[in-house]
């Protein structure tokens, strides 16, 4: 499974990647808002070898992928995916992760999110790609304005993201939403139509 963009390959990943995810997860940085406890090796490792299985599954409900560089190919600039095991048909979720050597650069964040609802609509047909995440990650929040989404819910999170003074911010974007809104301006790249 690969999608090409601008600038990277979104491909499902593979054995060597896992030094690459390994190291960024470790990375303090990574672990801003996780839950307390669930930020640690053994996790990350469950993680990857999670993703390794659903590149297998058949049919295939979850699509996580690596994010490479299309120049550097052995570069894993971080993962994202559609995930559908936990939605109702015709919905996924999408998740985008960047290694924190990566965060700043808001666009690559905004040109891999295109790309995945994109193929989501596009090719799983999918009807809604929505998202959740805690209301102290404004990057996620930029990242849903710029793809066209809109919120849809802000609840109490979990005790832990209370402790810190968060909420649970729940966002989505339709079909049609995409295909009037955001789909005309760009290419099946992610970059801009001309």
């Amino acid at each position: 499974m690969e999608i090409v963009t601008k600038r990277f390959l979104l491909r499902d990943f593979v054995e060597s990647d896992r030094p690459s995810f390994l190291g960024y997860q470790a990375d303090p940085r990574s672990q801003t808002f996780y839950k307390p406890g669930d930020a640690n090796p053994e996790q990350a490792t469950r993680l990857f070898e999670t993703f390794l299985r659903w590149a297998g599954d058949r049919p295939r409900i979850n699509y996580q992928l690596a994010i490479v560089q299309r120049q550097e190919p052995k570069v894993l600039v971080g993962c994202c995916g559609l995930r559908g095991a936990q939605c109702p048909g015709g919905e996924m979720e999408l998740g985008i992760e960047l290694a924190p050597n990566y965060w700043g650069r808001y666009a690559y964040a905004i040109e891999v999110g295109r790309a995945l609802l994109n193929f989501g609509f596009r090719e799983l047909k999918l009807d809604v790609i929505s998202g959740s995440t805690v209301s102290a990650n404004e990057r996620i929040a930029r990242l849903a304005q710029g793809i066209g989404a809109e919120v849809v819910a802000i609840r109490p999170g979990s005790s832990w993201m209370s402790e810190r003074g968060w909420n649970e911010v729940d966002w989505r974007i339709t079909q049609e939403q995409w295909d009037h809104r955001i789909a005309p301006l760009y290419n099946n790249r992610g970059a801009p139509s001309s």
